[in-house]
């Protein structure tokens, strides 16, 4: 058995479809289907049960066992809102929830997997896995970076934790995340729409749509988590990138690619963002390397091609 939690949502639900793939059907996903429009991630999707998140808490807090084979658990499920600032609300659903799975899974030797986020370092420019990089700009990446903090505190471990710092995100089964989507569903929805795709002007010393991200497609995001539960004598913290940032402009290339008579306007930078902005992240996958996965990540004009391609079929 492997538990995955937000497992309805973005990359939970890929992963699932990773461990179909391999085979893989006794699967449990935990998530929070309020948004009832995430079912779509699951219909196509073999698992052998499904649970509320406040249902599963609640087990934990009991100390039921789900089941004796339990393998692993992957710990996706979060609220990942950049722009909430209700503290509270993000220290119990992201930082509180984490601790009592963490605890759960070394009182049972199981694996643990969770995902960290590159939003731990903030305006840094150096993005390697050691605090002296770590600021958090908002409350949701300092929810995440306590996380890990705590579990740096640890003086040991009865079986494998990892967690995983996933940069830019992009890929299918993100629809039901809005804003929060990635830049490029947002600029395909523009271009299919209006004709137009639009990015930020210039702001903090980048000219128009040059603010830079490090892209990450979600089948290469996938792999890395399969790759760790292969491994389950791998522990510590990684960066979970390409390696390589490219500008805001090469995505909206990539999607403009797809429509001959679309075009790029630049919009005002929002006030309310300044100051509380990644314009520039670079995940240094060193740590990744080592650790041995020599798989090649896909760059941002092959991954929004494939994006774009499965965007036209659902």
């Amino acid at each position: 058995m492997i538990i995955v939690t937000g497992g309805a949502g973005f990359i939970g639900s890929n992963l699932v479809q990773g461990l179909n793939a391999r085979g893989e059907e006794e699967i449990i996903v935990v998530d929070d289907l309020t948004d009832g429009t995430k079912f779509k991630n699951l219909v196509d999707a073999r698992i052998a049960d499904y649970l509320d998140k406040d249902v599963f808490l609640q087990m934990l807090l009991e100390n039921v066992d789900f089941s004796e084979e339990l393998r692993g658990v992957f710990h996706l499920g979060a609220c990942s809102d950049t722009t909430e600032w209700n503290g509270k609300y993000m220290m119990e659903n992201n930082f509180e929830y984490s601790k009592y799975l963490f605890h759960y899974c070394q009182e049972r030797e199981v694996p643990f997997i969770y995902a960290s986020s590159a939003a731990v370092y903030g305006n840094h420019t150096v993005f390697a896995e050691s605090p002296a990089n770590e600021e958090p700009l908002n409350v949701y990446g300092y929810s995440k970076l306590l996380f890990d903090q705590y579990l740096r505190r640890q003086e040991e471990f009865s079986a494998q934790v990892v967690g995983l710092r996933y940069f830019n995100v992009y890929g299918p089964r993100e629809q039901h995340k809005g804003k929060m989507a990635s830049v490029a569903y947002h600029l395909n929805q523009q271009c299919h729409d209006n004709g137009v795709v639009k990015l930020f002007e210039g702001c903090e010393g980048y000219g128009d749509g040059e603010q830079r991200r490090d892209f990450v497609y979600v089948d290469d995001v996938v792999a890395v988590n399969l790759f760790f539960m292969d491994n389950p004598q791998i522990r510590g913290i990684f960066n979970v990138g390409t390696g390589r940032s490219q500008p805001f402009n090469d995505v909206a290339k990539a999607v403009l690619a797809e429509y001959p008579e679309g075009r790029l306007q630049y919009v005002p930078f929002p006030e309310h963002l300044k100051g509380h902005y990644q314009s520039f992240t670079e995940a240094d996958i060193s740590a990744l390397r080592r650790a041995g996965y020599d798989q090649p990540f896909l760059s941002v004009e092959e991954g929004v091609a494939r994006y774009l391609k499965w965007l036209k079929k659902a």
